[in-house]
């Protein structure tokens, strides 16, 4: 008896196996990922059946239909939303904008004003006086926050906002902030702070779907001022951490119509974290006349198609003198390496800066398989010395450049919800091209010789490590 169940029970493990590599042939994104996936699954599918429904899913199907809900509920909510935005779309006549307008599904607004934060006193020096500053709501979302000096400076200004009568509402992932104790949370609660974590495992249906994260950083202030970029919550984003040393990192202030584009994002993953529909202004505020226009640029793995990717391709191939990129997790996928090595070989300056030391071993050595081949075409690789790099900023020539939480790896591309502003206008351009010779000024380049030198073994546990990149 017992040996007739053994045998049912691996018959059933070996179908559950080919069922799941037939899923994995229409669903997965890549060739190769599906192809790895089949194999697994079919051969091996005492590992490979678990590891595939916690990390092969190739899209957040939950999101997707909570997306399809929100769409039933609250399509005549954006609807209007997106009417009072006509009398502040720019002409979007440039073939190049159109293409990201199209990605984002969000158009180009005029009349914005970004101000660009370097480093953690004065992007926290804005984020508390705007939060100071709210009269109706603050709306609050971090993949990392942490129960420490900074975090206690957030807690308090969001509880002296909810004590003036001000609606706060405090989103964070589940994964990236498990370590939060459930005191910081309460004490939010308390106050009568909404607090909510992001779940990608939310509901018995979706709870095997623990490889996407919310990595989006948003603070919105009554639909007037919002913030975005690089940084989390916690001391080692202000360089206090003994191990990172010094911390490099880019946010961004915007105010203007642009500042609703961010409110959507938030507004979309707090009804997949909480069902609730919250009560927000939708009516553009305008800052100035000729200010920049902005796009607002969501991404994430419930889209049509990979946004993040696409953007950073497109950006790419529209850079005519120079391509400017800062990520400190750089393990692109191969349309980003081809594009990067094509630039390169028409003549841009295609530059790309990491940190020297890394935070997450995996991605740093996985760096090192492609890295010969793109330098050998003409990319130009740094190093950041003083501390950790974690700025994620593209420049495009003298006319664009991008600020946001995208890194240039799979987990970004594909896996994580991000958030990026696209900004064409001269000016800010030259503001983030000041900065960014800043930042290489404070870099060492990476040669062909020093690349080709490394040991044997360093080869191969590199090439090993980009085994792993579309989970890392």
């Amino acid at each position: 008896m017992a040996s007739w169940l053994f045998g049912l029970a691996i018959f059933l493990l070996h179908l559950l196996g080919f069922l799941s590599a037939i899923l994995a042939l229409l669903s997965s994104r890549t060739s190769q990922g599906a192809v790895a996936w089949i194999i697994s699954l079919v051969t091996v599918p005492y590992l490979a059946v678990p590891a595939y429904w916690i990390f092969g899913r190739p899209r957040f199907y939950g999101y997707v239909s909570a997306r399809g809900e929100r769409d039933t509920v609250l399509r005549r909510i954006l609807a209007r939303y997106r009417e009072r935005l006509e009398p502040h779309l720019a002409d979007a006549c440039n073939p190049n904008i159109r293409a990201v307008e199209q990605l984002a599904m969000m158009p180009l607004t005029s009349g914005n004003q970004a101000e660009l934060l370097i480093d953690g006193k004065d992007t926290f020096d804005s984020i508390f006086a705007g939060i100071d500053g709210a009269r109706e709501y603050v709306l609050v979302q971090f993949f990392i926050v942490r129960h420490d000096a900074l975090g206690h400076r957030l807690k308090e200004h969001l509880i002296r906002a909810a004590e003036r009568g001000v609606r706060v509402y405090f989103l964070f992932d589940e994964i990236g902030s498990r370590k939060l104790a459930e005191g910081f949370l309460r004490e939010l609660s308390d106050a009568g702070v909404e607090v909510s974590p992001f779940r990608s495992s939310r509901g018995f249906k979706h709870r095997f779907q623990l490889n996407f994260r919310n990595h989006r950083k948003i603070l919105v202030v009554d639909g007037r001022e919002g913030w975005l970029g690089g940084f989390n919550v916690g001391v080692e984003y202000l360089g206090q951490h003994p191990r990172h040393g010094p911390w490099r990192d880019t946010h961004l202030k915007l105010t203007g119509p642009s500042v609703l584009g961010l409110q959507e994002a938030f507004w979309e993953d707090w009804h997949w974290a909480t069902g609730e529909v919250i009560n927000l202004c939708w009516e553009p505020q305008i800052t100035c006349e000729e200010c920049q226009n902005v796009i607002i640029v969501p991404s994430g793995p419930a889209d049509r198609q990979e946004t993040a990717s696409l953007l950073v391709q497109q950006a790419i191939h529209s850079a005519h003198d120079r391509l400017w990129v800062t990520s400190p997790y750089f393990v692109p996928d191969q349309g980003v390496q081809d594009a990067l090595r094509l630039a390169a070989m028409r003549g841009v300056d295609v530059r790309i800066m990491m940190p020297e030391h890394p935070d997450h071993l995996l991605i740093y050595l996985s760096a090192f398989s492609f890295l010969p081949d793109m330098v050998r075409a003409g990319v130009k690789v740094y190093r950041y010395q003083p501390g950790f790099l974690h700025q994620k900023v593209i420049l495009i020539d003298d006319a664009a450049a991008a600020v946001g939480t995208v890194n240039l790896d799979n987990r970004s591309f594909r896996l994580n919800f991000e958030i990026t502003a696209f900004i064409p206008d001269r000016h800010f351009a030259a503001e983030v091209r000041l900065m960014l010779e800043r930042d290489f000024a404070d870099c060492r380049r990476i040669s062909y010789d020093e690349l080709q030198r490394r040991p044997l073994w360093s080869k191969l546990v590199s090439r090993a490590a980009y085994l792993t990149a579309p989970i890392q």
